[in-house]
């Protein structure tokens, strides 16, 4: 778990090293003017691994093998760690009656030396800050992906959330440590028989936000019916598309407006399909039944194009005829005659007419009289 774990801490500092095996090590002094203090970044760090669902013990020190072994003995003062947290051979000091850091160094340097040898004085001068210690920092992966085994087989759909959530987490810190976001990622369910489902997840605009991410796929989840228990996930991300924090306008927040309403979209895509909600714009055609296309949201292109005559905001699916002694012409004829490059050709004199206590878009075709739509 050290390289998911270390991916996501990527978010507080890009300076991560794994220490295996079951530790992280953060330079976190670059960060702090953006958290404001050491105490603000601990608390963030706390969060997040109760996100995770990890108990860490957290501690600093301005070494990194200091902080090492201040995290192992619960953030005790050096001096007052217990010599388990050395994780060396302890019988000779037991015999010797040393039992705290402090104490192993007050003893004669040259002796200790000669007893246990130059590693550990070089380990002792690291922690105290005298010798350095070089650190291979982590490097954030470009895909991200990773697996959770359950505890217990899951026979619902909606309750693997709980368990989702956690990878969500991991995937939401390798964003933000890669100032990145995404358009979608795949949750792998393994079942009884390890057969795999997979539940596809998109997105209408780049994001990395938890709980956006969060609120979608437990919309998946909630029309998915298990045909067996699960007893493991995984969850697979790439395609990674850069996106920078966002920031507030003087004069409203367009931007916070448009991503509320990618958000919307995407709730009424993941609950309804993606084929059920879609976006409109004009096309530069004069036949009315041809003058809008269907497009994805956010897709749409506006054109210059500007129709002739008056257009009525509800046009009919189809032409609905009706009788001449019925309308009481207002404003026209406007004729329209387009269409021969397709096959669809289309020859009509439209008028703006009364319709009984309607205004509709009338046109007549061979003699014949037919409501196209209404303005009111």
């Amino acid at each position: 778990m050290l390289a998911p774990l270390a991916a996501w801490a990527c978010q507080f500092t890009p300076k991560v090293a794994l220490e295996p095996p079951d530790a992280l090590l953060l330079e976190a002094e670059g960060s702090l003017r953006y958290f404001g203090s050491p105490d603000a970044l601990r608390a963030a760090l706390e969060r997040g691994c109760a996100e995770l669902g990890f108990c860490a013990s957290l501690a600093t020190a301005p070494s990194a093998r200091a902080a090492l072994w201040r995290a192992r003995g619960s953030g005790l003062p050096l001096e007052e760690l217990p010599l388990e947290v050395l994780r060396i051979d302890r019988a000779f000091f037991t015999a010797i009656g040393i039992t705290t850091l402090g104490e192993l160094l007050a003893l004669p340097r040259d002796g200790l030396g000669e007893r246990c040898g130059r590693e550990l004085l070089e380990e002792l001068d690291q922690a105290l800050g005298r010798l350095p210690e070089a650190r291979e920092f982590f490097v954030p992966p470009e895909r991200f992906s990773a697996a959770l085994e359950l505890p217990a087989e899951v026979g619902q759909a909606e309750a693997l959330l709980f368990a989702a959530r956690r990878l969500l987490a991991q995937l939401s810190g390798l964003l933000a440590a890669r100032h990145a976001g995404l358009r979608a990622f795949t949750l792998t369910l393994v079942h009884r028989d390890r057969s795999r489902s997979a539940v596809q997840v998109q997105l209408a605009s780049p994001a990395r936000d938890l709980e956006r991410l969060s609120v979608l796929l437990r919309e998946k989840l909630a029309l998915l019916t298990l045909a067996q228990p699960v007893e493991a996930i995984a969850l697979d991300a790439g395609d990674f598309t850069a996106l920078g924090a966002s920031s507030r306008g003087l004069f409203g927040d367009r931007a916070a407006e448009a991503e509320q309403w990618a958000e919307l979209v995407e709730r009424l895509q993941a609950r309804l399909g993606r084929d059920a909600v879609y976006g409109i714009t004009v096309f530069p055609d004069h036949r009315p039944e041809q003058a809008w296309r269907r497009v994805e949201p956010g897709d749409w292109d506006a054109h210059d194009f500007v129709q002739p005559g008056p257009r009525p905001a509800w046009l009919l699916t189809q032409p609905k005829r009706v009788a001449e002694t019925e309308l009481a012409l207002i404003a026209g004829p406007e004729r329209i005659a387009c269409g021969w490059w397709d096959g669809d050709e289309t020859r009509r004199d439209y008028f703006v007419a009364e319709l009984g206590r309607s205004v509709a878009w009338v046109y007549r075709e061979e003699g014949a009289w037919y409501v196209h739509g209404f303005f009111a």
